[in-house]
Order: C-alpha cells, then sequence, then structure tokens
C-alpha cells in the first residue's frame, strides 16, 4: 500500500498539474464522444496554457519577490512566525504519511462524489491541490495521535470545499472566460461567506456604485486606464515603496521600473494565455449540449471541471486587487493586536486567495479590496493560532527552520477560515462539537443543492446590477 501511495505522489510531482489536467480532460472529450482529433486538440491546449501560466507567473515572481522582502526590512518589522510560502510547505505536507493515504482516498471519494451526483464538480482534475486539506489532517494526527479521526477532517474540509465552491461555479467560470471551468480548492472557496456578507453589506452602504473596474477606469481615463498602464503604474508605486532606502541609487530605480514592465507585461500577456486555455474547454461545452438534447433519463445536467487557481492570477482585476493588497496587508500585520504572523513570500500569491472575492463582486477592485482585507486580517490570527502546531509538523518531517525565524507558515494555506474553525474544532476533541460541524455542513448542502439556481441568479444579479439579463430558458444553459 506504501509503495501505491509513494507511486501516486511520484506521479504527481513528476508531472504536474500541467500534464495531468489535459490528460484528464482527453479522457472526459472522448467519453463525451467528443472527435479524437478535437478532444486531442482541446487537452493540448489546456496544457499549453497552464505552462504558459506558469512561465508567466514564475517570471513575475523573481521580480516581485525581492521587492517584498526589501519592504518589509525597511520598515523594521520583526515578528517570530515568518511567511516562508506555499511551495516549501507543500513539500513538508506531502512528507506526511497521512497525506499520501488522502491523495488516493481523495481521488476515489472525489470521483465517486460526481458519478452518483452528490456534486457538479468533478474535483480529481485538480488533484495536486488536495493538500489543501491535508495540511489539517496531518497536523491533527501529529496532536491527536488520531488517524482515523485525522481522515475525518480531511474529508469534511473537502466537502465543505466541494459545497462553497459549488456556490461561485458559474460566476467564477462566467467572470473569467473559461466555460464549464471553475475553482475547487480550498484556499479559493473559504472567503465564500465573508463575501456573501460583506459583498450584501457594502452595496446596502453604496459601494455598488463605485465602479472601480478596469472597464470602467479605462473608459474614464483613456490610455491611463488601460491594463497595462495601470499595471504599469502600480508595479512602479510597490517598486518605489520596497525601495524608499535605494531611490538614491540606479539599482533602486532599475528594480522599481522593471517591476512596472514586468506588471504591464503580465497585464498584456496573461489575457492572450487565458484565451487559449479557455478554448481547450469549448469541445466539453457543445458535447454536453448535445448530450444533454439526447438524453432522456435523469434529465440534463450542468457540471464544471476543477482547474487551477493560476487561471485567474493574472486577471487585470484579480492582479491589480493583489497587489494593492500587499502594503495594506503588512501594515495590518504591524498594528493588529496579538498578531505575531509577518507575511512575506506569500505575498506574491493574493491573487489566488481572492478569485471568488473578484469574481464575486464582477471585478469591483474597491469591493475587492476591503474583503480581501478583512479575510487576510482573520486569517493572520489563524496563523497566529495555528503555526506553532504546523511548525512541530515540519520538523518531525525533518523540514529546517530558517534561520532568524522561530516559527514558519504559508498564509494561502493557513488563513485559511474555513478549514482552520474545523481544525480547531476537531483538536477540542469534542464529540459535541465535531457533530454540529457534520450537521451544520449536512444543512449547509442540501440548501446549495435545492437551492442552487437561485443562489447563481442572486449572485449574477448582485455582481452585475443593472447589467443582468435573466438567464435563457433551460436546455439553453452554457456551462452544460
Amino acid at each position: 500500500m506504501d509503495n501505491f501511495l509513494n507511486l501516486l505522489s511520484d506521479i504527481m510531482n513528476a508531472f504536474g498539474s500541467a500534464v495531468v489536467v489535459p490528460i484528464v480532460l482527453f479522457v472526459i472529450c472522448l467519453l463525451m464522444k467528443v472527435k479524437p482529433k478535437k478532444a486531442f486538440q482541446s487537452a493540448l491546449n489546456c496544457g499549453i496554457g497552464l505552462i504558459g501560466f506558469n512561465l508567466l507567473i514564475g517570471a513575475y515572481t523573481p521580480i516581485l519577490a525581492p521587492v517584498i522582502e526589501r519592504m518589509v526590512e525597511t520598515t523594521g518589522i520583526n515578528m517570530n512566525i515568518i511567511d516562508t510560502g506555499w511551495q516549501p510547505t507543500a513539500g513538508i505536507i506531502y512528507s506526511a504519511k497521512i497525506s499520501l493515504v488522502f491523495l488516493a482516498l481523495g481521488l476515489v471519494m472525489q470521483t465517486f462524489l460526481f458519478a452518483i451526483r452528490f456534486t457538479n464538480i468533478f474535483q480529481p482534475s485538480d488533484l495536486w491541490n488536495n493538500y489543501s486539506y491535508m495540511i489539517w489532517g496531518a497536523m491533527l494526527q501529529l496532536v491527536t495521535g488520531n488517524t482515523w479521526l485525522a481522515i475525518l477532517l480531511m474529508v469534511l474540509t473537502n466537502l465543505y470545499c466541494l459545497m462553497l465552491s459549488e456556490i461561485t461555479e458559474k460566476r467564477w467560470s462566467k467572470y473569467y472566460g473559461i466555460p464549464g471551468a471553475t475553482l475547487a480548492i480550498a484556499h479559493d472557496s473559504a472567503p465564500v461567506p465573508l463575501t456573501l456578507a460583506m459583498n450584501w453589506l457594502l452595496d446596502k452602504l453604496g459601494a455598488n456604485k463605485i465602479k472601480l473596474n478596469p472597464q470602467t477606469i479605462e473608459k474614464r481615463l483613456g490610455l491611463f486606464g488601460e491594463a497595462t498602464t495601470l499595471g504599469l503604474l502600480l508595479g512602479l508605486i510597490l517598486g518605489i515603496l520596497g525601495n524608499l532606502t535605494r531611490l538614491n541609487t540606479l539599482e533602486g530605480w532599475g528594480e522599481a521600473v522593471q517591476l512596472a514592465v514586468a506588471t504591464a507585461a503580465i497585464m498584456a500577456i496573461f489575457p492572450k494565455i487565458a484565451a487559449i486555455f479557455s478554448s481547450a474547454f469549448s469541445s466539453i461545452t457543445s458535447a454536453s449540449k448535445k448530450n444533454a438534447k439526447k438524453s432522456t433519463k435523469g434529465g440534463q445536467r450542468e457540471w464544471y471541471i476543477a482547474i487551477n487557481d493560476a487561471a485567474g492570477y493574472g486577471e487585470p482585476a484579480t492582479l491589480l486587487s493583489g497587489m494593492i493588497l500587499i502594503p495594506i496587508i503588512l501594515i495590518l500585520a504591524v498594528i493588529l493586536p496579538g498578531n505575531q504572523a509577518l507575511p512575506m513570500i506569500d505575498l506574491i500569491g493574493i491573487p489566488y486567495l481572492i478569485q471568488a472575492i473578484v469574481a464575486m463582486t464582477n471585478g469591483n477592485i474597491f469591493k475587492t479590496v476591503i474583503i480581501g482585507a478583512v479575510y487576510l486580517c482573520g486569517g493572520l490570527y489563524m496563523v497566529t493560532a495555528v503555526a506553532p502546531i504546523f511548525n512541530d509538523l515540519a520538523v518531525s518531517v525533518g523540514y529546517e527552520i530558517p534561520s532568524g525565524a522561530m516559527m514558519i507558515f504559508s498564509i494561502i494555506l493557513l488563513a485559511n477560515w474555513v478549514n482552520g474553525l474545523l481544525f480547531l474544532i476537531f483538536l477540542n476533541g469534542s464529540p459535541l462539537l465535531i457533530g454540529l460541524s457534520i450537521i451544520v455542513y449536512v444543512g449547509c448542502y442540501l440548501f446549495v443543492r435545492t437551492k442552487r439556481d437561485s443562489i447563481h441568479e442572486y449572485l449574477e444579479k448582485q455582481a452585475l446590477g443593472d447589467e443582468y439579463v435573466p438567464e435563457p430558458a433551460a436546455g439553453e444553459v452554457s456551462t452544460e
């Protein structure tokens, strides 16, 4: 059994999502009777898109990271829980034996739940991101020694993620322009409950009248409102903030201007890669429509394939909001009473975390920044609470803590309100609280499944406002 689990882990690590997801897509296309040539082209476009996203983000990260690190150094902030990023965190998680157990269990469970129509999201296509559940189970097992309780926690966090993802599946797919695809990742779905509440509240306060999105900005400011120009200006401002002590040197200005041009490049190149990637899913969409019309059993089914959140990283409102949040979160980390977590490396990853918020606000940067800041404030407190346990997990698998850091964390993975709260409930060990968390899930699941169309319509109305147009009659749904 251990050999099989290690082999499964090795396959995921060796090939990555850019190979695994296209293979899954190719198989699904064939099962849906798409012609092999078209299925192959869809799979190839999917792989090209994912590689393109990774290359773009991979080239951008080394330019942005030093600016953020220097910004932190300039402030003189000194905290004992340091953000080392999601990459080493993922390595730590996959080194825990129980993580490999859930890698196999998750694959079987997610496939089964989709097959029996328990969920309409095909999640196994994004198997790599199962570490978003594994991290909490691994920490629970380390503290309690109870393997079965840890497995139950991982299963429950996965179920909560799927339920929350079903709420935003249609809105994300429409906003990011990728038909039949959505996100089903724990760190992406966790902000959904807060966004539902705060988006409603902000609209009541009139925030929906502030049309601060890339399209409106471009219309009002002309050249200075274009996405590339906005990226250039915001990148330059961030570069200057990160080089305040070096503005009397060519190196300082060089780094600032490089970040400005790199951000503009992201704004220009990302939509082109996104267009290639989104074309990969048109075959599934067309085949779904044809199959639904021919089907006489079980009715038509609207379903989505889970994809990697790199697909939305460089969308203009997403990237701009993420960059604006970087200095805001650093300031909040310093002034929040009781916070001991210093976000650093994963600040680059904020555009991953806020995609549900961006989609639900229809790219409203003003509302996204407010909601994102509140969510990340709560996330810092969650990190402060659980980082000591994660640090013990890292040490237990042989990870060497970097010099200068007493404890480490990843804000992308540990700032999760939903999973963090479930973890603390299971850590408490109270059967009453654990049972209540399961009952709450069942109630929410039944509500979402029975009212899904109404929820989707509500989110569309809230996001689009006066621009909302009712959906066509059943049978003409674009993502069936």
